[in-house]
């Protein structure tokens, strides 16, 4: 991910670790112990992670840790760990691979839930405020302005060929409305 101050945002799930670069290529920030994840479903960081953006008023750093553990982490401008929420479930809060984040100027945080098939929007402490529903796989998110672009995935096994699930990019206004 590009960032609001033009860094790089490298997520690795294979070194469980995040990198912040500047436009230069060289490193600022590493976030993750390499090559040692925590255990598996455990909710610490990292086992995998799949995304990562900064919140531009504080600087902190939103982590989703979404292919083996279900959890949003915050770390530091400086990489301090400071707190993480969720669990595995579908519940509002919980996680079935939260794979994407994103932040909008209002500081709310979008989490993509893909296997939950929804998007679920956070206050910058982890307070849920809503979920939108039905949205196929979700894979990854773009905020333009007052809409976000939500990259719809396919891929289930016995539904690959079912009209109207997935490969698709589907608009919706910060509301939840397609």
């Amino acid at each position: 991910a590009i960032t609001h101050d033009d860094s790089l945002l490298a997520v690795d799930d294979g070194l469980h670790t995040i990198q912040k670069l500047n436009a230069d290529g060289e490193l600022l920030l590493e976030v993750g112990d390499r090559n040692n994840p925590s255990l598996k479903w455990s909710g610490k960081p990292f086992n995998r992670p799949t995304s990562a953006a900064i919140m531009p008023r504080t600087g902190e750093i939103y982590i989703t840790d979404g292919y083996g553990n279900a959890a949003v982490h915050i770390f530091s401008p400086t990489g301090l760990y400071k707190r993480s929420w969720g669990s595995s479930g579908i519940d509002a809060g919980q996680f079935i691979r939260p794979h994407n984040v994103i932040i909008d100027d209002q500081a709310r945080v979008y989490i993509v839930d893909r296997e939950c098939h929804r998007i679920q929007v956070f206050d910058s402490q982890g307070t849920f405020i809503t979920m939108w529903n039905n949205i196929h796989r979700p894979d990854s998110m773009v905020l333009w302005g007052d809409h976000m672009f939500i990259g719809e995935l396919n891929g289930i096994i016995g539904v690959d060929d079912a009209p109207g699930l997935g490969h698709r990019v589907s608009i919706y206004d910060l509301g939840g409305d397609l």
